[in-house]
């Protein structure tokens, strides 16, 4: 079996398990955000009543979206979710605490191998940890907390092999809006994935999640990336518990191979309007840019402001930029100015803002004007993402610094 028909077969109770397949599984965590969270509540209240969710220590509310709220109705949705959280015992993170994938990986509530539901349609970005996760709706978050199961349809999975080793100013980022590019915004239809190779093994937590949290825009349901000694260690600082690693069986059934190497991968960027329109940054050098974002769900981690930080040491924004750093976690922003990485931002001319999904989505400070031209670090770039008339180009860390020090979009090899 794929690792993947190992932890479905596992959370069903079977021994074995083929693509295909349904099955009923035993939930490991089932999580709600601000966004799409009132309405599992108020869900949950008009089927079950006051009844108990099925346990409380496997149900998480983050609060990542709007913080803090933004207007009477964000801060009467976000009321609703204390009450509730409150009234049932099950875990909250509130305001202060930043983006939900990350703050639930940091406080030690995901392990290698669970089965994990949530609001967000980038869930499944844990299995940068070799979590089974994916998004889901309200109905499905309902059940799962009611009952502690869902069922499942088998998937079948890829198997996506990456050799080589990066190039200086090259990293994750780059890798997966290369892979993207060849696989397609709907190469992955229901289906799953799972990278390997020294590339891949190579990598910390922090380039596994960018990897992950992309598989979303290929329309993939599940992607992971077995755990290794190193992550292992990671996580085990952060559950307090031994964990093991899985590996697929030899002969494995994937439905497909693909080998990258990223040796000679040059920095890339996805133009708009998808995230699949992948050019290098060298062949849209001197493209006018208006703002910079590094921040997110996908870039946000403290390797990735040291990789930005790295660009901007000593050097101003260019005029007329506007540049936008967000952490993904109050636990990254500390650790990031424990290190002096905020007087860097600061200094370069750069507004630091409280951890947050921030500008992955429209409704935060730096909403685009008509005609804008943003560089950001997040996963999408469709139209009206982040302002009406505005246009998204995705890039890695170093890419987006780069282009805020001249003002268009740059290569960051030549900085």
């Amino acid at each position: 079996m794929t690792i993947i028909q190992k932890i479905i077969a596992r959370a069903s109770g079977n021994d074995e398990v083929a693509v295909g397949d349904k099955v009923w599984c035993t939930i490991d965590l089932a999580a709600m955000r601000d966004f799409g969270g009132p309405n599992v509540v108020l869900d949950y209240r008009e089927k079950f009543g006051d009844r108990p969710v099925a346990d409380p220590s496997k149900v998480a509310i983050t609060f990542d979206l709007h913080l803090p709220a933004r207007d009477a109705q964000v801060a009467n949705n976000q009321k609703l979710l204390r009450d509730f959280a409150a009234q049932t015992g099950v875990h909250l993170f509130d305001v202060e605490t930043g983006v939900g994938q990350h703050t639930l990986l940091e406080n030690g509530m995901v392990r290698p191998y669970d089965v994990i539901v949530g609001t967000d349609s980038h869930m499944n970005l844990l299995g940068a940890v070799g979590s089974f996760a994916t998004g889901m709706g309200t109905t499905d978050l309902v059940a799962a907390m009611a009952t502690g199961k869902l069922w499942f349809k088998v998937p079948e999975t890829h198997k996506f092999v990456v050799d080589g080793a990066f190039a200086p100013r090259v990293g994750a980022k780059d890798l997966i809006l290369h892979v993207l590019k060849d696989v397609g915004s709907d190469g992955l239809l229901y289906k799953s994935v799972e990278f390997e190779g020294p590339a891949i093994d190579s990598m910390d937590v922090a380039a596994r999640i960018t990897t992950m949290s992309m598989v979303t825009e290929m329309s993939g349901k599940i992607g992971l990336i077995e755990s290794n000694a190193k992550t292992l260690e990671w996580l085990e600082e952060r559950t307090g518990r031994t964990e093991e690693e899985w590996h697929a069986d030899p002969g494995a059934p994937y439905v497909e191979e693909r080998r990258y190497d990223v040796s000679d991968l040059p920095p890339l960027v996805a133009a708009p309007h998808s995230p699949d329109n992948v050019i290098s940054a060298a062949d849209l050098q001197g493209t006018h840019v208006d703002q910079v974002f590094v921040g997110s769900c996908t870039n946000g981690r403290v390797e990735d402001l040291r990789a930005a930080a790295e660009v901007l040491a000593g050097e101003q924004v260019a005029k007329g930029m506007r540049l936008i750093i967000t952490p993904a976690t109050q636990n990254v922003a500390k650790e990031a100015v424990r290190e002096g990485l905020y007087n860097t931002f600061i200094e370069a001319g750069a507004i630091v803002t409280n951890p947050s999904c921030a500008l992955c989505t429209i409704g935060h400070p730096g909403v685009l004007a008509e005609g804008d031209v943003t560089m950001s670090t997040s996963n999408r770039n469709f139209p009206g993402k982040i302002g009406k008339g505005g246009e998204i180009y995705l890039c890695s860390p170093p890419t987006a610094a780069a282009s805020a020090l001249y003002g268009e979009i740059t290569d960051p090899r030549g900085v």
